[in-house]
């Protein structure tokens, strides 16, 4: 346990041994054949997976102890009960309260919102039970079925002496199972069969000895280590027989780990220096001044190339300090996102370093496209967070806007030498530097960037070679770049050496591996490709291991860990993932290091071969011949659009069923089937369909799944794969899917594209947005109750029919009628409501099951909803193609497609434009070439993932339309939202002292009610802002009349 090692150095303990294995032991002592172990105690909970008898996978929680012992604790003790009689009061409850398996936070919300609803303390009891059980099955398990748990499944740890915890898991793993007398002492049970195991005749105990008990005792102090620049904060304790023992936070002392394998090779280290010890300019050599270069994010990957070019230009370069807390804590107040990764969050602090040095010109590259590393890969992009973060310091860190001081941080491409040096020259232009020079310095840092590579491969074939010839074990610790950063990694490198193990990172031996293809997921992310191929190298050596690092609100790794925990476990290797963040305690990480070698201590000792391989997607395609037969299922999202969509879809020749709008089932079975670490559209699209498979309603043999598919930077375009991976374990894996997208990215020869698809859909989303703005606008106002939703309904009606035929003339008729039927509908023209602003994350803000039914919610408080169009996303996917063209070295052919779009679209909104413009009560959109003007008022066009640069110009689109009130929706830890939502909301407010912004997440366990208060108490302040101008107005008029009546 965590006091393994105070203990063992305290009291002269013989043997110490990691918590796994005691409770696998203890496990084994009830249940010789066991092949399944849950474990929930205090703090923390795992799941350990047993093979003839050798533990195959470990799997632990990662982020907090919600959904264990302490939480439940907290509870009862709450209510004045010990845990055993508020569980009891559980086990006998008729209506257990649905608390969700998020948070803590989130729950206590719920449970006192259940409490004012009458909920009885048995009710609270039950469903936290089964909070606790869903978090375990959910995000420490992740169970798709249960037959994966096994057959023989002991359930232990002290959590268990509560009935009403059992019999939740019982009835949610549908197993039942073995809980032994003494759950809550199984680890010590199986400390003492080891003791006895490992017990030889003759052998004398180093135990402190009965009688000088007595006499025991240690102090405390604490101390800086010193030994490197984290200086770590040091606890030594002192005992009386003249020990010591430390621990602290990231080197292997500080882990409570007595130096050992000194001359173990770690590649983390190497490549750390290799990355950033190059030597800048003396002052004096330095004819263009200095340029500051933050040490972060991307910089983990491409400063050899920085350094170099600006080197070779004449700056001196400045790289910000090594990344310290005391770094972290620098920048802590300009972070607008919480819940961005640390590895972001620490990149204030790095800026504010350069700000503190003086330096007054700092460069901070986006850079969208990596360099091309694998041919077979889908594309080379980087994440949204890695991308475009410098937007997120531009805006939020004060200094960064002092007017003496340059930030440049221009959106540019690895992709392609010569576009890069296009881009480089006109972004520092202002410099007058001679393209000659310019280009010779572009060379010598592509040249010095690739020889890095070079060189980092090199090194991990060199401690290959070594390994073999000492006949050591290695681990692959495979993250990002920027986890080389010791602050970032919190000393897991130094922790696995100093457990005689090599250290290699993924990018040094990614490039020996022979990968088979296709992949469940779209390999569209540079880093992430370099872990699919880490994976398939370590997956055939039998010397080495794979572990995963990932950073807590890290969302691309939904996509990713899936995709390498199933290539390791085809091979018949132990996955292991470790969550870090900004908390450097590393207890957990030592106990899932432990575990994985204690499981590879025993898999030598039983001589277990490591047997399997890969076993590729095979895709099912939709052929020509399903066309007539099969029904296509597509997920809701848009419920006024789709209505109409799905007639003009079918009228071209498919079966197209949109499933429904509100289904709570779709979340559970979306928990169920996705890794609970995806987002939130994602959960819901794929609960959707699952629900509707499983319904009985559909014959399986004749049905087929439609999924967008955008190729952009965002995680959606892997919904597809997240889509095969639930049917397969959900037992449809037959089933296909289709992905559609304008790029092509996959072919299904009985789905294809016409011009009278293309006609009727435009014609069909036009329609849908033009009844959702009248309808909003007239509805919060009508004198007649339900007028205006019959009048959306008949719209409704006769657009489904129009679009069946799709002609242009009887569209334009039915625009034209259309916003004067809601031109004339019966309002109270006094009545002034805030207009409140919806944007965000494209399902969450028009579902209204995803966000809670957000409009009638603002309509019942007494506001006017303003959802701007679905046209716009479609128009800004398009437009993206041209900045593309022009600024990240991207073909012309894409640009002339794109362009022939948005002029194809415009033809059709043209129409609804006019009408709009010349009607009483209504506002027109703005064309996309006005989109994009607002948009670079504050961040770059290259901010291309998810709503991108949209959602930025979208907000201000609004506030110039009276509508200064806005919710921000988006899913838990969405990635672009971090950038163009959350990013740019104090921008907006220095440009609009009016803008009255909040943002709200959305998620399967997130608290309504905290939404709810969030949201009141932004439109308590709308309506204060209403009733102001309406003072105003008022007391303007009456001085006007004065005036008038004086002149008189």
């Amino acid at each position: 346990g965590y006091g393994e090692e105070f203990i063992k150095a305290a009291l002269g303990i013989d043997v110490g041994e990691v918590e796994t294995m005691a409770h696998y032991k203890a496990a084994h002592f009830f249940q010789p054949e066991v092949d399944f172990i849950l474990d929930i105690g205090g703090q923390d909970m795992k799941s350990m997976k047993i093979e003839d008898g050798v533990i195959n996978s470990i799997h632990l929680n990662e982020a907090c102890s919600s959904g264990t012992g302490s939480f439940l604790e907290t509870f009862a003790h709450s209510l004045d009960m010990s845990v055993e009689e508020f569980l009891n009061k559980g086990l006998l409850a008729e209506n257990p309260v649905d608390l969700g398996s998020r948070c803590t936070v989130f729950m206590n919300s719920k449970v006192r919102q259940a409490q004012k609803e009458g909920a009885t303390v048995g009710d609270i009891a039950a469903g936290l039970s089964y909070s606790v059980i869903r978090n375990a099955i959910e995000k420490v398990i992740k169970l798709k079925d249960p037959k994966d748990l096994g057959e023989n499944i002991v359930v232990q740890g002290g959590t268990f002496y509560g009935d009403a915890i059992l019999r939740a898991f019982e009835l949610l793993s549908e197993r039942q199972v073995v809980r032994p007398d003494i759950p809550g002492l199984m680890g010590a049970l199986g400390a003492a069969l080891i003791a006895k195991e490992r017990q030889q005749e003759g052998m004398e105990s180093n135990i402190i000895r009965p009688d000088r008990l007595g006499d025991f005792s240690y102090e405390t102090r604490t101390a800086n280590c010193g030994r490197c620049g984290n200086n770590c904060l040091l606890s030594i304790n002192l005992f009386s027989d003249g020990e010591r023992y430390m621990t602290g936070n990231r080197c292997e002392k500080a882990a409570g780990i007595k130096r050992s394998g000194e001359d173990v090779p770690n590649l983390y280290e190497y490549k750390y220096h290799r990355t950033f010890d190059y030597v800048p300019l003396p002052e004096d050599e330095a004819i263009r001044g200095t340029v500051g270069i933050p040490r972060v994010l991307n910089m983990y990957e491409n400063y050899p190339f920085w350094h170099t070019f600006f080197t070779e230009l004449g700056f001196r370069v400045e790289l910000s300090t090594e990344s310290t807390r005391e770094v972290y804590e620098r920048g802590i107040s300009s972070i607008p996102s919480e819940t961005a990764c640390y590895p972001a969050k620490i990149s204030h602090g790095h800026i504010m370093d350069l700000i503190e040095k003086d330096v007054n010109f700092i460069f901070y590259p986006s850079i969208f496209y990596e360099h091309r590393e694998d041919d077979g890969a889908d594309n080379h992009l980087n994440c949204p967070v890695v991308i475009g973060y410098s937007e997120v310091i531009k805006h939020n860190v004060d200094e960064v806007m002092d007017e003496d001081l340059l930030f440049l941080n221009p959106f540019v491409s690895f992709d392609d030498r010569r576009g890069l040096f296009n881009r480089l020259r006109d972004e520092l232009e202002g410099f007058e530097i001679p393209n000659r020079e310019m280009r010779r310095a572009v060379n010598s840092a592509w040249d010095e960037l690739m020889a890095y590579r070079e060189d980092i491969r090199r090194e991990g074939e060199r401690i290959l070679h070594t390994m073999e010839e000492r006949g050591i074990r290695g681990i692959v610790l495979a993250g990002r770049p920027y986890h080389i950063d010791p602050a970032i990694n919190h000393g897991i490198p130094e922790l696995i050496k100093s457990l005689g193990m090599a250290v290699l990172t993924e990018d040094s031996v990614a490039h020996l591996a022979n990968l088979e293809r296709p992949l469940r997921v779209l390999d569209q992310w540079t880093y992430h490709s370099r872990l699919y191929r880490a994976a398939f190298f370590t997956a055939t050596r039998e010397n080495l291991e794979l572990i995963q690092l990932n950073s807590f609100g890290c969302g691309l790794d939904a996509v990713t860990t899936d995709q390498v925990e199933e290539i390791l476990n085809d091979h018949g290797k132990i996955y292991t993932v470790l969550k870090i963040d900004e908390i450097s305690n590393l207890g957990a990480a030592k106990i899932r290091l432990r575990s994985l070698e204690a499981a590879l201590r025993e898999r030598v000792k039983d001589r277990v071969k490591i047997e399997g391989s890969y076993k590729p997607v095979k895709k099912v395609p939709f052929t020509k011949e399903m066309k007539k037969d099969h029904t296509i299922l597509v997920p809701q999202m848009a419920p006024i659009h789709f209505e109409i969509l799905g007639e003009a879809l079918n009228s071209c020749g498919y079966n197209l069923e949109f499933l429904p709008a509100a289904d709570p089932k779709a979340i559970d079975e979306g928990l169920k089937y996705v890794n609970n670490d995806a987002c939130y559209p994602s959960i819901i699209t794929i609960g959707q369909y699952i629900v509707a498979l499983k319904s009985g309603k559909y014959d399986l043999d004749n049905v087929s799944l439609l999924m967008s598919q955008t190729g952009g930077v965002c995680r959606a375009s892997n919904y597809v794969g997240f889509i095969r991976r639930a049917l397969e374990s959900a037992g449809f894996k037959d089933i296909p899917v289709i992905a559609v997208s304008t790029q092509g990215i996959e072919s299904n020869p009985g789905f294809t594209y016409t011009l009278e698809m293309a006609r009727k859909g435009i014609m069909s989303v036009l329609y849908g947005d033009l009844i959702m703005r009248l309808l909003y606008r007239v509805r919060p106002y009508e004198k007649i109750c339900g007028s205006a939703n019959l009048l959306a309904e008949h719209w409704i009606k006769r657009c489904k029919e129009s679009v069946i035929i799709g002609d242009r003339k009887e569209y334009i008729e039915n625009v034209q009628q259309m916003v004067k039927d809601f031109d004339e509908l019966e309002i109270d023209e006094d009545l002034i409501k805030p207009r409140v602003g919806i944007v965000g994350e494209i399902l969450v803000k028009y579902h209204p099951m995803a966000n809670n039914n957000l409009v009638g919610i603002l309509e019942s408080e007494g506001a006017e909803a303003v959802v701007p169009d679905l046209t716009d996303f479609l128009m800004y996917s398009s437009y993206n193609a041209t900045y593309k063209y022009e600024k990240l070295s991207k073909g012309l052919l894409p640009k002339i497609g794109s362009d022939i779009a948005i002029r194809y679209i415009e033809y059709y909104r043209k129409p609804v434009r006019e009408e709009l413009r010349e009607s009483d009560r209504f506002y027109e959109p703005l064309t996309v070439e006005q989109l994009v003007e607002e948009a670079e008022r504050l961040v770059s066009i290259g901010n291309q993932y998810g709503e991108g640069w949209l959602l930025t110009a979208e907000m201000l689109e609004l506030i110039q339309d009276d509508a200064e009130n806005i919710v921000l929706v988006q899913p838990f830890a969405c990635l672009p939202n971090h950038i163009t939502g959350k990013g740019v909301i104090k921008a907006i407010r220095n440009l609009y002292s009016q803008a009255n912004i909040v943002a709200i997440d959305y998620d399967p366990g997130a608290s309504e009610v905290n939404q709810l208060n969030r949201i009141k108490l932004m439109l308590s302040a709308a309506h204060d802002n209403v009733k102001g101008r309406q003072e105003k107005a008022k007391y303007r008029k009456n001085k006007l009349l004065k005036a008038h009546n004086g002149k008189s």
